[in-house]
């Protein structure tokens, strides 16, 4: 039989993850050292015994596996406690919030309901992956937003051309970012609101870490900025926070008339979640500062370790209060994608190239927080034995 895959399909590339791991394990037993994997954010701590538990009792219950084809109430109304609680922000639990199987699949299935092929999507370079997946499901044309060093890695809107701006329809963002983890603040949300006005563009802010932050105040809500439900949402989800990564769910929350046509999209697309893990997800929601600060100060430690580690080696560490990355910036002639390669086989640390993120993301690699404090120490002692 010749099988010929979709047109769409040759669009698509494979992930460089599995490569890297596949060539890792090569390397393991040549090395004669475990290695240390960096590469995918994966949380490496188990969830609250809390939410174990609550797992445990409800998938004991025969009455648990039916279908429950869209998010239920009890998730949506602790979705809106835990804005109002720790963002500040009302949230209306039946009209303003959508539940998602995880934040991939709500960040690429999103421009399939607003975006028509031709439509522009503003977006970062460099950027999570999955925005990209999205827009070219949607057939949608991409155009790339610079990161602005100078102005905290933030995307620089003023570089936006006008004829760019007038044919959009939509604009990522991700705050603190993946993989460069720049921190929001309100002047600048207020920005991104005032430039959605202008040129009518839906906002979708990607909050997925924004539990992890190392001191200070958390990163601000999007939805905390004057005028935002106006003109977008914002996704956000447990699998970081809660360390529920396998679970897969997920929540995007904000304008009323572009969660129903989310809604309208996921009704023929997949049905709800099982029911116990929404019911315990209510339950992390519910009990979010008892569960993430130890997260946070956890966390913390790993990206001090981290940072200041690969400082010392000499290579250069955008500099960030939250997130879950480190992007940094090698210090040898090197592409990114060789630079990775060649790290694995001298020293059996795995991180991902810069370019999987973009053209942008050239002479850098993003690393993980996914290791205890001495893992992350050993890192930093193998990498210094390179020699390119």
């Amino acid at each position: 039989m010749n099988v010929i895959a979709s047109k769409k399909m040759f669009l698509f590339e494979p992930a460089i993850f599995s490569s890297l791991k596949n060539f890792a394990k090569q390397q393991e037993e040549k090395l004669g050292v475990n290695l240390i994997d960096l590469s995918l954010g994966s949380p490496d701590i188990p969830p609250h015994d809390m939410l174990l538990q609550s797992m445990s009792e409800l998938s004991r219950q025969p009455s648990s596996y039916g279908y429950t084809l869209t998010g239920s109430n009890e998730f949506y109304a602790a979705v809106a406690r835990y804005y109002l609680r720790v963002n500040k922000v009302n949230l209306n639990p039946e009209t303003e919030i959508v539940q998602t199987i995880g934040s991939q699949e709500g960040l690429v299935h999103f421009p399939l309901a607003f975006c028509d092929p031709g439509d522009y999507v503003l977006t970062t370079n460099p950027g999570y992956v999955a925005y990209a997946a999205g827009i070219t499901l949607a057939g949608a044309t991409p155009f790339y937003i610079p990161l602005d060093e100078s102005n905290g890695f933030l995307p620089n809107l003023k570089a936006i051309p006008d004829d760019i701006a007038q044919k959009a329809k939509l604009l990522l963002l991700n705050m603190p970012g993946n993989p460069v983890p720049m921190s929001p603040s309100i002047e600048y949300f207020s920005e991104v609101v005032e430039f959605a006005k202008k040129y009518n563009i839906i906002v979708l802010h990607d909050a997925a870490y924004s539990e992890f932050y190392f001191s200070g105040e958390a990163p601000i809500s999007f939805l905390a900025a004057p005028g935002a439900k106006e003109v977008g949402l914002e996704i956000n989800s447990l699998s970081k926070s809660f360390s529920l990564a396998g679970a897969r769910v997920a929540y995007i929350a904000g304008n009323a008339e572009m969660v129903a046509i989310i809604k309208q999209l996921k009704s023929n697309l997949d049905f709800g979640i099982f029911d116990p893990i929404q019911t315990t997800a209510a339950l992390a929601l519910d009990h979010a500062e008892e569960i993430t600060a130890p997260l946070r100060r956890t966390f913390a430690q790993r990206h001090a370790t981290l940072m200041e580690g690969l400082q010392e080696l000499g290579w250069e560490v955008a500099p960030s209060n939250g997130g879950m990355f480190v992007w940094a910036k090698y210090p040898y002639n090197l592409d990114s994608v060789s630079f990775a390669y060649k790290a694995i086989e001298q020293t059996g640390v795995l991180m991902v190239p810069g370019t999987t993120f973009g053209t942008e993301g050239e002479g850098f690699v993003r690393l993980a927080l996914v290791q205890k404090d001495e893992l992350l120490k050993e890192a930093v002692s193998r990498l210094r034995t390179l020699t390119i």
